[in-house]
């Protein structure tokens, strides 16, 4: 029963993995033929009517947060709404944002637009970035990690990077007013 028994057994796993392998054999050949059916097409025989739009820019940055988590970011002018992507004609570009005690770093890529066509507006809790040169816009609120002077903004732009820099607000210098204890 030993080795007869084992032989049986090896064949039918044999068999098997042959039939397995077999069926991608065939599933690659099928894929060849139409795709040597197709590089012989032009572009317009099969896409027909179909509106082409573009470009579709989609990236993602992660990062570790200061509670050791990822935080993931994504860019781009792919969306996700109602779990289907959208195309839209903003793109939002790659941001990253640091912290230091007396300030807080801006950081934004935005490449192949001028300097004049930004625009940046600040207020103590948010930032919101805009471009637009032809055919490239941009567009990104970003919520910032600390009170901070919208007055005190310096931003420089350089080979396609913007860097906004923010001085926070010290404790008791917050714009509130003291009330009075009567």
């Amino acid at each position: 029963m030993g080795m007869s028994w084992w032989r049986r057994r090896r064949s039918i796993w044999d068999e098997f993995f042959r039939d397995f392998f077999e069926e991608f054999e065939e599933l690659e050949r099928e894929l060849q033929r139409i795709a040597r059916r197709f590089s012989m097409l032009k572009p317009e025989e099969f896409m027909g009517d179909i509106e082409v739009r573009g470009p579709y820019i989609y990236g993602f940055s992660i990062t570790v947060g200061p509670d050791g988590k990822p935080i993931i970011r994504e860019f781009g002018n792919v969306k996700r709404i109602a779990g289907r992507p959208s195309i839209g004609e903003e793109r939002e570009p790659l941001v990253d944002v640091f912290e230091d005690e007396k300030t807080v770093t801006v950081i934004v890529e935005m490449p192949g637009v001028n300097k004049e066509d930004i625009k940046v507006k600040a207020s103590e809790t948010s930032l919101v970035i805009s471009a637009q040169t032809g055919d490239r816009k941009y567009y990104k609120e970003i919520d910032l990690p600390a009170k901070v002077k919208p007055e005190s903004a310096k931003a420089n732009y350089k080979n396609g990077v913007l860097e906004v820099k923010l001085e926070k607000i010290g404790k008791g210098e917050d714009k509130g007013f003291e009330i009075k204890i009567e």
